[in-house]
């Protein structure tokens, strides 16, 4: 008995409270009033964390109308989101959060709220902010780094290859000026050794009868 009370009057609030919620954004709607769109205030912080405490993160309009801020939803949004929640984490951001923004923005690309998700307490505001003052540099450093390193690298291959060559070009001319010099390997000599011709020591004995003969004449 006592739950269905408790429903009935759950009804009855909802029912109260949509016709004035309807009211507010029917009134927001036809007032023609230029929202604030400076700089936040202390006070307008307290306001709109006064009816977030209450009525939750949703139905911004309803929000920014219940604080009485001459802000519009979206600006009480934004404040609390990357300002005024409790949960953001303050200070720099370190080399861990750094490379697992680097890995999440290769798969999900620039969906700033989704990388953020998987950083708690840091915003999707602070990680597209240092993204771009940042990150986005350093990696765009890297690669021309990396090609000029690349490039360098082909020049000193080819400037290798060129060397190696022209030493190779040199031994070669080397060997045919010393084979020049030398009168080629294995070819006659131009000089004519009398001695040599004469030199009878390695003959056979019985070869050098006619020799003997002749001398003998």
């Amino acid at each position: 008995m006592g739950r269905k009370v408790d429903h009935d009057e759950n009804i009855k609030g909802e029912m109260i409270m949509k016709p004035l919620e309807e009211a507010v954004l029917k009134d927001m709607s036809t007032t023609k009033k230029d929202v604030n769109k400076g700089t936040w205030t202390a006070e307008e912080d307290r306001k709109l964390a006064e009816v977030i405490a209450i009525h939750g993160t949703k139905r911004w309009k309803i929000i920014a109308a219940k604080a009485g801020l001459n802000r519009c939803g979206k600006s009480c949004r934004l404040r609390w989101m990357n300002y005024l929640r409790p949960n953001i984490k303050r200070g720099n951001i370190s080399e861990q959060e750094e490379d697992l923004i680097l890995r999440l923005h290769k798969l999900l690309g620039n969906r700033w709220s989704l990388i953020a998700g998987r950083l708690p307490g840091r915003t999707d505001n602070e990680i597209k902010n240092y993204w771009n003052s940042h990150l986005s540099k350093k990696i765009e450093l890297k690669d021309r780094q990396s090609g000029a390193s690349e490039i360098r690298e082909m020049y000193v291959g080819e400037k290798r290859k060129v060397m190696e060559s022209k030493e190779i070009n040199l031994e070669v001319m080397k060997e045919e000026e010393i084979n020049g010099c030398n009168g080629g390997e294995g070819s006659p000599s131009g000089s004519f050794n009398v001695d040599d011709f004469f030199d009878f020591s390695n003959e056979d004995p019985l070869n050098l009868e006619w020799m003997s003969r002749f001398v003998q004449l």
